[in-house]
């Protein structure tokens, strides 16, 4: 297993669609009862579950446990501490995309506003 701080020498990630617990186990160096565990804590994370009860993580799951790793091994945070940091991002790229979308309808409904004045 890597010792904390060689998060960087972690493999790429194929180019897959979904992948198996021990793929995800193996690409993220975590052991497959710490991802089932982390299941729980994280709401960010919801693998697929089919027949059996198997899991399928798909490609923005394991960035996701990366980060999550990340902050546990390699920053020192606590699991509560990284939920918050995780959730606090989230909502930051939300507000984000938000306002995006707000300057963009915004300057759609100027030009409506110029074309009914004419």
């Amino acid at each position: 297993m890597l010792e904390p701080g060689n998060n960087n020498d972690l493999p790429p990630i194929p180019g897959k669609r979904y992948f198996t617990i021990g793929e995800v186990s193996d690409l993220c160096a975590v052991k497959p009862h710490v991802l089932r565990y982390w299941e729980q804590e994280f709401p960010q994370l919801k693998p697929v579950k089919r027949r059996g009860n198997r899991r399928y993580y798909q490609r923005q799951d394991v960035i996701i446990i990366r980060q999550i790793r990340s902050l546990l091994y390699d920053d020192g945070f606590t699991i509560g501490g990284a939920r918050q940091k995780l959730t606090g991002e989230e909502a930051k790229t939300d507000l984000s995309h938000s306002q995006q979308v707000i300057k963009q309808m915004r300057r759609e409904l100027e030009e409506v506003l110029k074309l009914l004045r004419r």
